[in-house]
């Protein structure tokens, strides 16, 4: 990579004008940016902070994100699938991640915090000991996951079939129940 750049922070930078580099960005914060469908293919985030930053429909390629926190961003139909997975890691709080997918990962450990996942799909996803705390999945897709320890004892308007997802200790709310009984179409009162 001829890019490198450490502990820089861009503010209110507007990448769909003037594209982001290729390159390593290690140690960086993104406050207020706006990637609305850029491409950030084969770029590398290593322990970088977006902040109320719009990442809607961006392209991700090879992208590489380590250890990255997502903080209020916007972040509409999102092929997460598409990262490089390599120590693939994020944390994601007060995100919007409608319509955005994650088939195949494994994300082991992974959080999602006080977000919307409306219609997001994970299939094939390894979300062993991850967190959806306070989160609302409605209609998001939960197919061939394995969820061992998992923790939705907070999250809220999912559907979530035990015959067809792999559930061994994992952590729902009784009020969430009705989410786990969706295909069977009876009637909790």
């Amino acid at each position: 990579m001829d890019n490198y750049t450490e502990d820089r922070i861009f503010e209110k930078a507007d990448f769909t004008l003037d594209p982001l580099p290729l390159g390593v960005y290690e140690q960086c914060s993104f406050h207020h940016c706006n990637f609305d469908q850029s491409d950030l293919s084969d770029i590398h985030f290593v322990e970088c902070h977006f902040k109320s930053s719009n990442l809607s429909r961006v392209k991700l390629p090879k992208t590489s994100f380590r250890d990255v926190v997502f903080e209020d961003c916007k972040m509409l139909g999102l092929h997460f699938e598409d990262c490089n997975e390599f120590l693939l890691s994020m944390k994601f709080d007060r995100c919007i991640l409608n319509y955005s997918s994650f088939d195949g990962l494994k994300l082991q450990h992974i959080s999602f915090l006080n977000s919307t996942l409306h219609e997001t799909g994970f299939v094939d996803t390894d979300l062993s000991q991850a967190v959806f705390g306070n989160c609302d999945l409605q209609g998001s897709v939960f197919r061939q996951c394995i969820m061992d320890k998992a923790d939705f004892s907070t999250a809220y308007n999912y559907s979530i079939d035990p015959e067809h997802n792999r559930l061994k200790k994992a952590r729902f709310s009784l009020q969430g129940l009705p989410g786990l009984l969706d295909k069977y179409d009876i009637i909790l009162e």
